[in-house]
């Protein structure tokens, strides 16, 4: 008997058995084969990981129609009925989508070349359009908060001027990038970050810290590198969108793209266009504006050519043709008020690209040149004055690069050698205040750099750059090291190392002239100015876990940056006619470090939010004396020691969709000069802290038959109002007397139209 239930049971499991069957399958995405991708079929409880080509098997599968779900970073969660035939196997070939937020999308930033963001050595974080588009982000400068780290900054109630800082170091000490190319000026810089539409930006990729040699030596704080929109398929889209900011002032936006390819996918051009008109905006009722006039136009296009595998070339060029307009008497000229900044700017930008790489794919060349011409009719005057300026910068940058990839050791070893000349001529004069920036500089740079690949969990990126830059005697030489060690595959380990340089010429704030002290305030150059030097050191954790109906993760990094003969400006008295003067000099050293904390949480593609906060210290090892009459300070002025953002948003049905989104500033110290109203002397000033809140709701509607959808938006931003309540008023305020948000709070609506 014992031997017939034996017979019977081995029976009855080789049935069960044989009415089982697998699944093979491949995972792609349009960038290639997508690796450790989380498969599973939960009604049968079976999971498995994708290897490194993107391959999977799931096996003792019961017979049935069974739903399979892929789950993968930086991608849509991809779920399809699959029928399991007995003793069968069921091949699969699954294409899944990016995710609105790309956790692991492919970068070029750090080592340009193609890497997915989580085998890349140098850290990136990527700002997608969608993040423009949920926060209400209409220019760079708008959506640029939302990244941790970084925080956007006005300096001026009279015309806005706007500099970014990363890791508490002001705008000066990161460098930008248009499409790969610092054609972005120190004059640029004043304003350009809010002239750049969303709508034309494809992604940015920041890089904070050195970390790779491939950039200049003045990239001390970072890299943000503004990808402009590339034809990857035919789409076109018209949006606009209106607001009303403090109830009183209006603001519109126009904004038009196409994308045209060729069947064969060999040829595409993208083409956008934006128009921008916004009132004065008053927010204290002394009839000068607390947010200038702005009428904005630009027009630019992107093309690439790709006749076989082994030639590219992409050209893209655009223009911005702004004019601003802040301070009193807007019916009048602006010489004829009693306060006025007036700007009138037309820049041009343009680049070329070339690619080649040989048939055996192991070796590329790249060759390159960029270049923008800005010129500026501009005015900065009170009680009538003669305050007329002109501007006129010109840039181009070229550059030569050869890659070679070298396998050995079971790992591979990509070099990079390269060449590249920076040449930027500006001119910048007002007569009337005996103000002039006269200065043409040039900096080359000959790098070469190794990326290691030692194994699949260890990565080694080194390299040196040897700079010549006109304003010095010797060249300067800056290595930089950064490591990446995987001990899990949702973990990631980074540090990195790096030396870095600004040589004595002036920079973005050298080129604005504030109201202070009832005059002006001019910035003049030290003669005996020296270069400043940094040290830079960053450590992270990088970690992401994705599972069947959610994908979490969290990254904390360490900073600091030792900077050398640190640049400050001090008070340096007055001029003939009573106009104060600030003089940027060395004042010795400085140290900026601190933490920064990222969390991330998405659940099956229904919600999904990101935090980012900053806590850090940034202070001069000496006081400076930023004004005659008070005591100086050892912290820096304008930077918080903490600030951060979040991004919430909800999916709970497909045409409608919401989102939340927050901006934290803390307390920093704001220097608010004499001459002011109600100011008997220099005052240090600590500003309140602020959270920035905004709401936005989208409906968006499929019109069968057309191809093409149309999506409703609405919401607040600013919803709290936290806004500055103590601005200066009338014509002898100190315009640089300002922090906090950018905007009180503001109503809008918008439509889009098209195929998106």
């Amino acid at each position: 008997m014992k031997i017939f239930y034996t017979l019977l049971l081995c029976s009855l499991l080789f049935s069960a058995q044989s009415q089982t069957g697998k699944i093979t399958g491949q995972i792609t995405s349009e960038a290639g084969p997508v690796p450790f991708a989380f498969c599973t079929i939960e009604a049968l409880g079976k999971t498995t990981t994708a290897d490194e080509h993107g391959q999977f098997k799931l096996e003792g599968l019961l017979e049935g129609t069974h739903e399979l779900a892929i789950t993968c970073l930086g991608y849509m969660q991809h779920r399809q009925q699959v029928s399991i035939p007995k003793q069968g196997v069921v091949s699969v070939e699954i294409e899944l989508a990016e995710a609105p937020f790309a956790l692991n999308a492919i970068v070029v930033s750090g080592t340009r070349t193609d890497r997915r963001r989580l085998d890349n050595p140098v850290a990136v974080n990527v700002l997608t359009n969608t993040t423009f588009q949920v926060t209400q982000s209409n220019t760079l400068s708008e959506g640029l908060c939302f990244q941790p780290g970084l925080r956007m900054e006005t300096d001026c109630q009279t015309c806005n001027y706007t500099q970014l800082r990363m890791n508490g170091l002001g705008g000066s000490y990161s460098q930008i990038l248009i499409d790969n190319r610092p054609v972005f000026t120190p004059l640029m810089g004043l304003y350009s970050l809010e002239q750049i539409p969303a709508s034309q930006i494809e992604r940015v990729e920041v890089v904070k810290g050195g970390g790779s040699v491939l950039y200049g030596a003045n990239a001390i704080a970072g890299t943000v590198n503004v990808l402009t929109k590339m034809p990857t398929k035919n789409e076109w889209l018209v949006s606009g969108n209106s607001a009303i900011i403090g109830g009183h002032a209006t603001d519109h936006f126009f904004n038009g793209n196409a994308s045209i390819i060729n069947e064969e996918k060999t040829a595409g051009i993208s083409l956008f266009t934006s128009h921008r008109s916004r009132e004065q905006y008053d927010h204290n009722g002394d009839g000068f504006s607390e947010m200038p006039v702005l009428r904005n136009n630009s027009l630019g296009f992107k093309l690439h050519l790709k006749p076989n595998p082994q030639h590219k070339l992409q050209l893209n060029g655009w223009s911005i043709n702004e004019f601003r307009r802040g301070g009193n008497a807007f019916d009048l000229p602006a010489d004829r008020t009693d306060q006025s900044e007036e700007r009138s700017q037309q820049s041009w930008i343009g680049g070329a690209d070339y690619h080649f790489t040989p048939k055996n794919g192991k070796t590329s060349l790249n060759a390159y040149l960029a270049a923008q011409q800005t010129t500026r009719r501009h005015y900065t005057g009170i009680d009538q004055s003669d305050g007329w300026g002109n501007t006129n910068s010109k840039t181009w940058t070229g550059g030569l690069q050869a890659n070679r990839k070298l396998e050995y050791w079971n790992g591979s070893n990509s070099f990079t050698l390269g060449i590249e000349h920076q040449h930027d001529d500006t001119f910048d004069e007002i007569e009337a205040y005996n103000y002039l920036i006269d200065q043409v500089t040039g900096l080359t740079g000959l790098f070469l750099q190794s990326d290691w690949d030692i194994s699949s969990k260890l990565t080694l990126l080194s390299g040196l750059r040897v700079n010549k830059h006109n304003f010095l005697d010797k060249p300067n030489a800056t290595p930089r090291f950064s490591a990446l060690l995987k001990p899990l595959k949702s973990l990631q380990v980074r540090t990195s190392w790096a030396q870095g340089f600004k040589a004595p010429q002036a920079f973005e704030a050298d080129m604005h002239i504030a109201f202070a002290s009832g005059g002006v305030s001019v910035i003049q150059v030290a003669p005996n100015l020296r270069q400043e030097t940094s040290n830079s050191y960053t450590f992270s954790l990088d970690f992401n876990r994705p599972k069947a109906n959610h994908i979490y993760g969290f990254t904390l990094d360490a900073f600091q940056t030792r900077l050398l003969d640190a640049f400050v400006l001090e008070e340096n008295g007055a001029d003939d006619n009573g106009n104060m003067l600030l003089l940027r000099k060395n004042g010795g050293n400085a140290t900026v470090q601190g933490l920064t904390l990222e969390g991330r949480f998405n659940y099956d593609q229904k919600a999904q939010i990101e935090a980012g906060l900053t806590l850090q210290t940034a202070r001069f090892d000496a006081p400076v004396a930023w004004s005659a009459e008070v005591p100086g300070s050892k912290d820096f002025l304008r930077t918080p020691n903490r600030y951060g953002f979040f991004t919430l948003i909800f999916l709970p049905e497909k045409p409608l969709n919401g989102s939340l989104s927050g901006v934290y500033t803390g307390e920093m110290l704001v220097p608010h000069f004499a001459g002011a109203p109600g100011v008997g002397q220099d005052v240090l000033f600590r500003s309140p802290e602020f959270m920035e809140l905004n709401c936005k709701l989208n409906y968006r509607l499929h019109l069968h038959g057309m191809e093409t959808d149309i999506e409703f938006s609405a919401g607040v931003q600013n919803l709290l109002n936290a806004y500055q309540s103590d601005f200066d008023t009338g014509k002898y305020r100190d315009s640089n007397y300002i922090y906090g948000p950018a905007r009180p709070r503001t109503v809008f609506v918008g439509v889009k139209f098209g195929m998106f």
